[in-house]
């Protein structure tokens, strides 16, 4: 496991690689972004962008989207995977904002989880990014790197992850290690080709020394 000293210089390398990390979804509002979130599930940022260009324009608010029938939200949403039961649940979504919280998103953890579709990892981005509230949410890149480079165990929940990460990670750059972390696997730790040889992190990563003594990395 990494110790808080190996842990902080990878934050400062991450700082120094990615300063400017950041939410890549776009969107105007925390009702955007809140959407924009829940189509991401199992889904690139990059496509979701390609949707939500046409769909944000179409669709401004809540009653918006319950104006139309769910077949015709679900054919302007059918390029992402899932459309069907995300369509479903951004009526549903869009239904219980409108009842229970007067038209806004709420900013809290415990309302945002009760809404259609959004899960801990959706309401940690909202937080996040849109009201600036200190959270850090878990995806596939967070997970993959912090279980790579050994601040994580390998068995660990995506709950157990967030909760090391917090622990580890001074509150108030929860945020910025959240972006920095998915930026550092999105085009550095990458799933497949993960790039060891050139990695200021190499010294301190758990994986990369398996691979470096393997002779899987090139340096």
């Amino acid at each position: 496991m990494l110790t808080k000293k190996q842990w902080e210089h990878c934050l400062e390398e991450m700082d120094r690689m990615f300063p400017d990390a950041h939410c890549e979804l776009v969107h105007d509002n925390p009702f955007e972004l809140t959407i924009a979130t829940l189509l991401s599930a199992q889904c690139t940022d990059v496509l979701v962008n390609k949707v939500t260009k046409d769909l944000f324009k179409k669709y401004k608010k809540p009653e918006d989207y319950l104006a139309v029938s769910l077949e015709e939200l679900q054919q302007d949403i059918r390029s992402i995977g899932l459309y069907r039961n995300k369509a479903k649940n951004i009526q549903l979504l869009c239904e219980k904002v409108i009842n229970e919280f007067n038209g806004e998103i709420p900013q809290t953890r415990e309302q945002l989880v009760t809404l259609p579709g959004v899960g801990r990892k959706t309401a940690n981005v909202v937080l996040s990014v849109a009201f600036d509230i200190p959270a850090l949410a878990v995806d596939t890149h967070v997970e993959r790197v912090s279980k790579r480079l050994g601040l994580c165990r390998l068995k660990d929940t995506v709950l157990e992850v967030e909760e090391t990460i917090m622990k580890k990670t001074p509150k108030e750059k929860w945020s910025k290690t959240h972006h920095q972390l998915i930026f550092f696997g999105r085009y550095h730790c990458k799933a497949q080709n993960p790039q060891c040889g050139t990695c200021p992190l190499l010294d301190d990563c758990r994986e990369g020394q398996k691979r470096l003594k393997k002779g899987l990395v090139k340096l």
